[in-house]
């Protein structure tokens, strides 16, 4: 899944780099970053709540405490 404001911030990276950047810039860059990583977590969470642990026996060993998260809605931390 492609993120959206991943082209912007790379671009606004490129031209911190070369040029700098102004206030503006550097706001929209923060805000855009709190957004991707949201963004990440988010999909990493949704991941999360489908996940079984397994062992080699095929004996389901999923940590009590993702279990518990899952059953919970998921807020692992």
């Amino acid at each position: 899944m492609r993120i959206a404001e991943l082209d912007r911030i790379n671009e606004l990276a490129r031209k911190a780099k070369t040029e700098g950047l102004n206030a503006a810039e550097l706001a929209e860059r923060d805000t855009l970053r709190r957004a991707y990583l949201a963004q990440v977590l988010g999909q990493v969470t949704n991941m999360l709540s489908t996940v079984t642990v397994l062992d080699a026996e095929g004996s389901d060993v999923t940590p009590a405490k993702l279990r518990a998260a899952q059953a919970a809605g998921l807020q692992v931390h």
